[in-house]
């Protein structure tokens, strides 16, 4: 009896000794805050759907989505929105770095490309496929009201070392689902004559891609660093030539881009590319998924 009571006595001397919780007043929300998702990052896998699965969910690489290639596709959720999904890796848009943080990341299946005799060939992508993200990415953008430039390809972010997600991804149906911005075509078009009369020096292009979002060197070269930011640039909105060399149209493109009353997401984009061999200063392959 004795030590029951000399027990109880220890556990209730304990309990008035332990620190009272928070006193927490919810009365007052400050004005200057965000939402911590600003953008959305698309990939393909570069693997089949089982192997994707498994590299997405046993591996230190993950997404928050990944579509299927099925003949009805669908989405695995895998991470959820609010917590950081680990799919970007060393990045870069405006000022932003290491956009893990900062991002929703989609993983599409698709094998990526094939390299044959006559070149490199990519994978086009399902129009189901197409058809079931484009209302997620709508889901997504009003959940966290991102705006449309900062829908994103991994080779956006990653130009050094990343092509996802290639030529074949169907940028222009986003921009005509009013995802993403896109340049108007008229504009392009006139501005084309000017640049072809004389296309702009390395700096111009530089600064100009920089301007967009891009990280590239600001050093008037055109050396391999901006090369591959340009074949980023041009397997976006030019699929159908992506060789990193700056042209007028390219540079047209980009002028558009830039000035904010040109821009358009419904307008008429330069024609869709069929499988296209890459160019020789094409970067380096891109890596299976399991390598962010």
């Amino acid at each position: 009896m004795k030590k029951t009571l000399l027990l109880t006595s220890l556990i209730a001397l304990l309990a008035g000794c332990a620190a009272p919780g928070p006193r927490l007043d919810h009365s007052y929300t400050a004005r200057s805050q965000s939402d911590r998702v600003k953008f959305i990052v698309l990939h393909y896998t570069v693997s089949d759907l089982p192997r994707s699965i498994k590299i997405l969910t046993q591996q230190e690489v993950s997404a928050h989505y990944l579509l299927t290639d099925s003949d009805e596709p669908l989405f695995y959720t895998l991470v959820d929105e609010s917590r950081q999904a680990n799919h970007a890796g060393v990045s870069n848009w405006k000022t932003y770095t290491h956009l893990n943080a900062s991002s929703i990341g989609i993983e599409i299946v698709n094998p990526g490309f094939r390299d044959t005799a006559e070149g490199r060939v990519w994978y086009p992508f399902k129009q189901a496929q197409i058809d079931q993200l484009i209302p997620l990415l709508k889901q997504i953008v009003a959940r966290h009201n991102i705006v449309p430039e900062n829908i994103l390809g991994h080779s956006d972010i990653a130009p050094q070392r990343k092509q996802d997600p290639g030529p074949m991804f169907p940028w222009k149906q986003l921009a005509d689902a009013g995802l993403v911005l896109w340049p108007d075509a008229v504009q392009v078009a006139a501005r084309q004559p000017v640049f072809a009369a004389q296309v702009p020096d390395p700096a111009w292009f530089q600064k100009k891609l920089a301007q967009h979002g891009y990280a590239v060197p600001q050093n008037g070269l055109l050396d391999p660093a901006t090369r591959n930011v340009l074949i980023a640039f041009q397997s976006k909105y030019r699929p159908a030539k992506f060789d990193g060399v700056p042209d007028a149209e390219c540079a047209a493109i980009l002028d558009v881009l830039t000035s904010p009353a040109a821009l358009s997401v419904r307008a008429a984009a330069p024609p869709a590319a069929a499988a296209v061999p890459a160019a020789p200063s094409a970067p380096a392959p891109t890596e299976p998924v399991e390598s962010n």
